[in-house]
């Protein structure tokens, strides 16, 4: 008998020893999000998820790749997608939106509170048809032109609000002796993805955002003459060496990060300097005295047709949700809040989306302006570059400037792009 009850309680003890992890397993609430950040973003992305773990008790898992898009739809392929991924952008939130792939976030979030939050402008970039499928969590700011207010001030340049005025601020400098641009889009392997900057801020406000779109998305050829005409914008500018520092030369054989740095020899070898609100860092790093939002300053790249207004370009990140589960559906909600994304912008200088996030979050006053910025704009534009298919975005796309820049035919140069997007698309 007392065998038979010292077996038993054997038994029972190996049972649940062999059970245990299994029960623990069914109880913990997890939720898994691939992307390609590592280093200080994935420093700063692990406080996001510690905070949601404090906060819903739900462990947050992340999984980094360097190439999310194959890594992704090898998952997709196998029916194991991730819950949540941080996408490269609208265009593949669209064609990932399309085939039925992601969650429709209405669902789960308050639209109307989330309208508040994020305004119209975000509320747009995130949705295909009917559905709200992607959320911008931060952005960049990439429709800024810097200059030194101090110089602006002893040489009586005031800020332009138009095309026209900017062209006339242009002629002004080069009378006084001065050179009005800094421009460098040597980046290695990515070279010339600067100018493809120039040119999507450019057609934005000639063609207007629709246009914009329907080029992104190869539905009008890139020898469409609403093409043409931003690039030969941007031509009159980046081939003029009245205009630009060095000449077409130094454009193409000075780094992107360098260029900036003519805004402060002494005296200036250029008067203004179009890039995105990371730029700031470089000019910290290289320039250590300067003191930003005193010494150096931005104003927005100014409307040239006015009904199209003043769009705002820009990057950034945002999420999608793949599977329907209680745990994606609480991630992505705490994703929305200025809670959230305080922590992301915070630990990184980049830009909310979230407009009730406290200002003190942000390093300095000029970031703070950045931000309120991009608040208020009423129209928001992905990079088009990263929103086209590699081959075309990252490939022709980078090189055509280059070409363009030497002094090639803009025809030839437009056909090309033209029949690499016959083939990408």
């Amino acid at each position: 008998m007392k065998r038979s009850r010292l077996w038993t309680v054997i038994f029972l003890i190996a049972l649940s020893l062999v059970l245990a992890p299994s029960i623990v397993l069914a109880q913990e609430k997890v939720v898994t999000i691939l992307g390609v950040w590592g280093g200080q973003e994935l420093e700063a992305f692990q406080k996001v998820m510690d905070a949601f773990t404090a906060k819903t008790g739900i462990k947050a898992q992340f999984e980094g790749t360097r190439d999310l898009p194959t890594v992704l739809e090898t998952r997709l392929q196998a029916g194991n997608p991730p819950d949540i991924a941080a996408i490269p952008g609208p265009g593949a939130m669209k064609q990932y939106a399309e085939r039925g792939a992601l969650v429709d976030l209405r669902k789960h979030l308050d639209m109307d509170l989330l309208a508040a939050d994020l305004g119209p402008a975000w509320i747009e970039l995130g949705s295909y048809e009917d559905g709200f499928y992607g959320l911008m969590i931060s952005a960049d700011v990439k429709s800024l032109i810097w200059y030194r207010p101090d110089v602006w001030e002893a040489k009586g340049y005031k800020v332009p609000t138009t095309w026209a005025e900017l062209e006339a601020l242009m002629d002004q400098m080069v009378a006084n002796g001065d050179t009005p641009w800094a421009i460098g889009v040597e980046s290695g392997a990515a070279s010339g993805w600067p100018a493809t900057d120039w040119i999507e801020d450019i057609m934005l406000r000639t063609a207007g955002p629709e246009v914009y779109d329907q080029w992104v998305a190869h539905e009008i050829p890139w020898t469409d003459p609403r093409v043409k005409e931003a690039w030969e914008i941007f031509g009159k500018i980046v081939r003029n060496s009245d205009y630009v520092y060095g000449g077409p030369a130094a454009v193409l054989s000075t780094n992107f990060g360098d260029s900036v740095n003519d805004l402060f020899t002494d005296p200036p070898r250029a008067m203004m300097h179009r890039q995105a609100s990371f730029i700031t860092s470089f000019i910290r790093e290289a320039n250590p005295d300067v003191v930003i939002g005193e010494d150096v300053s931005f104003f927005l790249f100014p409307p040239i047709k006015e009904e199209h207004g003043n769009p705002m370009l820009g990057a950034g990140d945002m999420l999608a949700q793949f599977n329907d589960t209680p745990e994606a559906a609480e991630f992505m909600k705490f994703m929305a809040t200025a809670e959230a994304q305080a922590i992301w912008v915070g630990a990184l200088g980049k830009l909310g989306t979230n407009n009730k996030i406290d200002p003190a979050v942000y390093p300095d006053d000029l970031t703070r302006a950045m931000a309120e910025a991009l608040n208020k704009a009423e129209v928001f534009r992905f990079d088009g570059s990263d929103s086209m298919p590699a081959a075309v975005g990252s490939g022709a796309f980078f090189e055509a400037p280059l070409m363009y820049i030497g002094g090639e035919d803009l025809d030839s140069i437009l056909e090309f792009l033209e029949q690499a997007a016959q083939e990408a698309y």
